[in-house]
C-alpha cells in the first residue's frame, strides 16, 4: 500500500497565471503543487466557514431565522 490513504486523484482547470505562480511556488519550496494546492483550500474553507457563520449570525440577530433550543433537538433526537 501507498502513502497515499484515501485520497480522491482529481483533474482541474486553472487560469495560466495561476499554474505559472503554483509551479514557480513549488519548485522553490521543493513541495508538491498537490499539496500545495491542498493547503491552500484547506485556509480558503476556514476562511468560508467564518463567512457562513457571520452570515447567520446576522440571519439570527435579524429575525429572518430561529434557533433551535438545545433541549428540543435533544429531545427529538431522543438523548
Amino acid at each position: 500500500m501507498g502513502k497515499y490513504v484515501n485520497v480522491t486523484k482529481m483533474s482541474i482547470t486553472l487560469d495560466n497565471d495561476v499554474v505559472t505562480e503554483l509551479n514557480a511556488i513549488a519548485k522553490e519550496l521543493n513541495e508538491k503543487k498537490s499539496h500545495l494546492i491542498e493547503n491552500a483550500l484547506m485556509i480558503y474553507f476556514d476562511m468560508l466557514d467564518e463567512k457562513l457563520a457571520d452570515k447567520r449570525l446576522r440571519e439570527l440577530e435579524s429575525g429572518t431565522v430561529k434557533a433551535i433550543p438545545a433541549k428540543d433537538v435533544w429531545k427529538e433526537l431522543g438523548l
